[in-house]
């Protein structure tokens, strides 16, 4: 086993379902997005988890199929309309795909298989879907294809987190095109447009089918989401140190010289890089937490590897656990603000060069 890994604590991904669940109405499912290895955690690799759910949502196909070869036999949602060219992996997976395009739906219709779909509506996000004006044409026009069946009907909040106004207007032209959708497909199973935020702050927008991403990973989604629901982190990112030296004033340390002792300074490197999806932003100003301390990183993260000055620390000694972020000391959402991002990006892009140990 590598010394740097992830912990995913299982039982703390079923208590944030449980928290989540006590939030929606009756009638409302969890659709759970474990799209990019379910958000870096790689619980999308796990049956007995995913089973609980009778509908997951992914981003791609090929999440979709890698969760039919794993054994995964219920619905699989692909959120973003797939290119032409993945058409017979659909139907080889039997995916439902959110749809928006007519060109795409006419590709659709030429199959001699049938193919679920969810009609994606364009409610102010900026990014895909039909226009609400367009929903009705553009239902009679997937219903001409006698293929595909319409299975539901969503669309995407751009900002319920952050705008209530512009997300009540979203809500409500999406509100319009169900009532058209309805009345052109009586038996529609699902209606969806709450993530996160929206799940969380508009619960008058639940509709029978919810898609929790971050939320059910632990960690916050939006602004002041954590005090409005309780959750428990699902990872830590941890390592240890392998080398051990110690250097005297005026040493360089790492690539370009970019940070130089000033005095007798105790040097721990640690095996993990920006190749493992540790950011380079964090070079000579990033913290890491060892034996109780928070230490400095000094010198720039390499590929595979950083340095961290732990002059400070008393009987500091190789194989001693690194502690990248462990939701106390160091939070991921402390790390995106020195990385000047987003914590869903620091955490879905550690890479798989990182094992995931599972905590039952």
């Amino acid at each position: 086993m590598r010394a740097t890994l992830m912990e995913v604590n299982l039982q703390n991904f079923k208590y944030n379902v449980e928290s989540i669940k006590s939030k929606l109405s009756s009638g409302t499912k969890i659709m759970p997005v474990i799209k990019a290895n379910a958000y870096g955690t790689y619980i999308n690799t796990r049956l007995d988890i995913i089973n609980e759910f009778e509908i997951v949502a992914v981003a791609v196909v090929q999440e979709g199929i890698f969760l039919r070869n794993i054994g995964y036999k219920k619905e699989i949602f692909v959120l973003n309309q797939p290119d032409v060219d993945e058409i017979e992996e659909i139907i080889a997976g039997n995916l439902s795909i959110g749809v928006s395009s007519h060109q795409f739906v006419k590709k659709l219709g030429k199959q001699k298989e049938k193919i679920k779909v969810h009609i994606e509506v364009g409610t102010g996000m900026g990014r895909t879907g039909i226009h609400p004006d367009r929903i009705d044409e553009f239902l009679d026009a997937v219903k001409e294809q006698e293929n595909i069946i319409i299975e539901g009907i969503y669309t995407h909040m751009s900002c319920a987190d952050t705008d209530y106004e512009y997300t009540k207007k979203q809500i409500q032209s999406f509100e319009k095109a169900v009532k058209i959708a309805k009345a052109k497909v009586p038996n529609l199973k699902y209606m969806h447009s709450s993530a996160s935020n929206g799940l969380i702050n508009f619960p008058e927008a639940h509709y029978n089918l919810v898609r929790p991403g971050m939320i059910l990973y632990g960690y916050e989604s939006g602004e002041e989401i954590l005090q409005k629901i309780d959750l428990k982190p699902v990872s830590k990112l941890k390592s240890k140190i392998t080398f051990l030296k110690t250097v005297k004033a005026g040493t360089s340390i790492g690539y370009g010289r970019s940070f130089v002792t000033q005095k007798e300074t105790k040097v721990a490197t640690i095996p993990i890089g920006y190749a493992d999806g540790l950011r380079r932003e964090l070079s000579n100003g990033g913290k890491v937490f060892i034996n109780g301390q928070k230490v400095p990183i000094i010198g720039k993260i390499c590929m595979d590897g950083f340095m961290a000055d732990v002059t400070e620390i008393p009987n500091v000694q190789i194989g001693d656990d690194v502690w990248i972020w462990d939701n106390e000391n160091i939070t991921l959402e402390q790390i995106a603000n020195e990385c000047n991002t987003i914590n869903y990006e620091i955490i879905s892009t550690i890479t798989d060069r990182v094992p995931r140990i599972f905590m039952e």
